[in-house]
């Protein structure tokens, strides 16, 4: 976290409003932002929250009266402040957004031209420290807030780069969680041959049906309950800004984001064979066995939005996909997307004629996993070290890209710290074998007491 306020994080700003994050402070950002970026043309986005659009328009001025030029989304998701940022050619990027947050939160998210990302060591502590300080440059005025009505070129582009002509009708359930996705999916639905069933839909801030987060086992009820009463295909769930995208199959089970980085995979290797696909170190194995037998080439890298995003520009990798659901696409500027996701399975599902189930239950017995578990401890470090002593003799590779994997042949643990707070998160596989996924996880569990 900043040095000088715990709600600068290492990728954005997340805080409580008004008692950490209020008007005044929104101002003061966006004056430290062009002062810092010397920054002409911004692009300002924001969520559906109570609290977004005071704050965007307090932002707005802070970034006026130091003289850039605002170009307003408005009520939008991170991806389409990504679209404007890099398809405008402007200086940067802000969205106004706390995404899976509690209710009573805020924050912002950040990037430079192209869409680059902005975090603790690319200059988001350095925003801060000029806020604190309030080191905040001059206040020349002359920057105006222009409407950037990019809704429809944002739809043309997301369809441009699937082959919408192979999409079957197929049945889709559609649950932004009263976040803002629903913006995007209306007007894909009206391009689209899918019957779409409509789940807590529209954009609200009062939060009616709870945090927008299909992480939380219990947000995901509505969802799948909706997919079997409909008889669809495909279950489609989104936090609040939408920059993750979850699925849920037709039976209505929910698909851990690991198996969904292979498929996407294979498609946009099929049309672009050969080329890299980036992932992160938490689950592997599945991801490698579909990456080279579409004949592309895995790229590991360490987990997190900018560390993606860098190892893609790095490797002129054609996508990248984290086991949290999110996933990173080069033509769009490597940044993430919550809606790509879904439509690359859609056209894939419309291709081979199979159902979502089919595509990943083989996947999911060849390589069962346990999820992420999080688990609060004293001293991660000491734990790390302790559990890599312990496995030491037993392992046949042992990597430290993001924390600890250690590869026993038959299964694999990744352990690794929060940034943040005192928890490790631990993931495990095995090759076909969930029973011993099981135990070792138990296992793995009781040495972390």
């Amino acid at each position: 976290m900043g040095q000088y306020y715990p709600f600068f994080k290492a990728y954005d700003v997340r805080a409580r409003v008004p008692d950490e994050l209020d008007e005044d402070l929104a101002y003061r950002i966006g004056r430290a932002f062009v002062h810092e970026l010397s920054a002409r043309r911004v692009v300002v986005g924001r969520d559906m929250r109570l609290s977004s659009q005071p704050l965007a328009k307090a932002l707005s001025r802070g970034l006026t009266d130091a003289g850039a030029h605002v170009l307003d989304v408005g009520l939008c998701g991170t991806e389409e402040v990504y679209y404007g940022t890099f398809s405008q050619n402007a200086d940067g990027g802000i969205m106004v957004t706390a995404s899976h947050n509690p209710v009573d939160y805020n924050g912002m998210k950040f990037v430079r031209e192209q869409s680059r990302p902005i975090s603790s060591d690319t200059g988001l502590f350095d925003i801060e420290r000029r806020v604190f300080e309030n080191d905040l440059g001059d206040a020349p005025g002359g920057g105006e807030i222009i409407p950037l009505d990019q809704r429809g070129d944002y739809i043309d582009f997301l369809l441009d780069q699937i082959q919408p002509e192979k999409m079957k009708p197929l049945k889709i359930v559609a649950n932004p969680g009263n976040g803002c996705a629903g913006l995007v999916m209306a007007e894909l639905e009206k391009r689209l041959p899918f019957e779409v069933t409509r789940v807590h839909f529209e954009p609200d801030g009062n939060l009616p049906n709870g945090i927008p987060n299909p992480l939380l086992p219990e947000n995901r009820d509505a969802t799948a309950r909706a997919v079997r009463e409909a008889g669809a295909d495909l279950g489609l769930a989104w936090d609040g800004d939408f920059d993750r995208c979850f699925l849920f199959d037709e039976t209505g089970a929910f698909i851990e984001g690991y198996y969904i980085v292979g498929l996407i995979a294979r498609l946009l290797l099929a049309m672009q064979p050969g080329a890299k696909i980036v992932h992160d170190p938490r689950l592997t194995w599945n991801t490698i066995e579909m990456v080279e037998q579409a004949g592309g080439t895995p790229v590991q890298t360490k987990s997190g939005h900018s560390f993606m995003k860098q190892c893609m520009r790095e490797q002129d990798a054609i996508y990248g996909g984290e086991m949290s659901a999110h996933h990173y696409f080069r033509n769009f500027a490597y940044c993430d997307n919550g809606h790509l996701p879904w439509l690359v399975v859609a056209q894939l599902m419309s291709e081979t004629g199979q159902s979502l189930s089919s595509l990943v239950n083989e996947c999911i017995a060849a390589y069962p996993a346990s999820g992420e578990i999080n688990r609060e401890i004293a001293d991660p470090d000491a734990a790390l070290k302790a559990m890599e002593a312990r496995f030491a003799d037993e392992a046949q590779n042992v990597e430290h890209v993001d924390g600890l994997s250690m590869d026993m042949g038959q299964w694999r643990f990744n352990l690794r710290k929060s940034n943040t707070e005192p928890v490790v998160r631990l993931n495990v596989e095995s090759r076909g074998d969930k029973a011993l996924m099981e135990a070792k996880t138990k296992e793995l569990l009781g040495l972390l007491g």
